[in-house]
């Protein structure tokens, strides 16, 4: 994993809220940090998801990105902690606790306590969707259907269902706008994981 001036320039982008340099940093990097992290958690499913929710961090904190010196190191060490803070979790390596200092614990208790509330912001732009757009929502992204398993369970096309399903994301961002949660469409495909896979869509 090669670091270069190239990947400063990428995080000066994106503390502009340039989204495609956010794609070109996440495409960069998760093929060669997807390795690291499942060799930890032994646990593919968990592995996407802490890739997932440390790219929602570095999203979350670009403001602070032009002062990082080092784009590799810290990617490595936001994404290190969030394996750790899962394996505390899990229980499953005692040495996880003894490698995590009461600082980087408070962090990341924040960090926790911030993505719940994202989540929950989440949870009321859903609510406020149409009756039908909600449902269309909630199959797919509770119900872990697929876009023509949906279409056939509520007798509508394909295309009807794909388009709800589009529009409902708008929506839930522009709520998110409001409540302060500037989220790029990509990320919110990331937090919608049954609608796409989030490592092929872009």
């Amino acid at each position: 994993m090669q670091e270069s001036i190239h990947d400063r320039e990428l995080f000066r982008l994106i503390s502009e809220g340039d989204e495609a340099a956010f794609r070109r940093l996440f495409h960069a990097y998760v093929p060669q940090l997807l390795p690291m992290v499942k060799h930890l958690t032994q646990n593919a499913a968990v592995t996407e998801d802490i890739l997932q929710e440390a790219f929602l961090k570095i999203w979350l904190s670009r403001d602070k990105l032009p002062a990082i010196e080092h784009p590799r190191a810290w990617l490595i060490k936001v994404v290190y902690h969030r394996c750790f803070s899962y394996l505390r979790r899990q229980a499953v390596h005692e040495k996880a606790l003894d490698a995590v200092s009461p600082a980087t614990e408070t962090t990341h208790m924040e960090d926790d306590l911030a993505f719940a509330q994202l989540m929950r912001t989440v949870g009321e732009a859903v609510q406020a969707l149409p009756q039908q757009a909600k449902r269309i929502y909630l199959l797919s992204r509770e119900g872990g259907l697929k876009i023509p398993e949906i279409a056939e369970q509520l007798g509508l096309s394909p295309n009807t269902v794909k388009n709800s399903l589009v529009r409902s994301l708008h929506s839930i961002r522009e709520h998110l706008e409001q409540a302060g949660h500037v989220l790029p469409m990509f990320i919110l495909w990331m937090l919608t994981e049954h609608l796409v896979d989030p490592f092929n869509f872009f």
